[in-house]
């Protein structure tokens, strides 16, 4: 994946990032804090979670397609199938 190599500290900062929310929801846990924080605490971690993966989705999507129109002999749907794999 030579486009997470490009944008490597900035997704390494949000995945630390995500990672500090967990670990802050897991001390909420041991803490036997309040429901409604611990909900707070992993509704951050999602919400954090869901922007790198549309990230690297939408990365990956623009360098399978400019890989697409540089080939002339590609079968039809084999990007589509890929992403749709993952």
């Amino acid at each position: 994946m030579s486009h997470t190599i490009e944008d490597k500290q900035k997704l390494l900062l949000r995945a630390k990032r995500i990672q500090g929310q967990v670990e802050s929801s897991c001390g909420a846990l041991t803490e036997e804090r309040d429901c409604s924080d611990v909900l707070q605490l992993n509704e951050r971690c999602q919400g954090s979670d869901e922007q790198l993966m549309a990230e690297l989705l939408e990365s990956h999507i623009r360098i399978l397609c400019s890989k697409r129109k540089q080939k002339t002999d590609f079968s039809a749907g084999t990007g589509a199938d890929e992403v749709i794999d993952m």
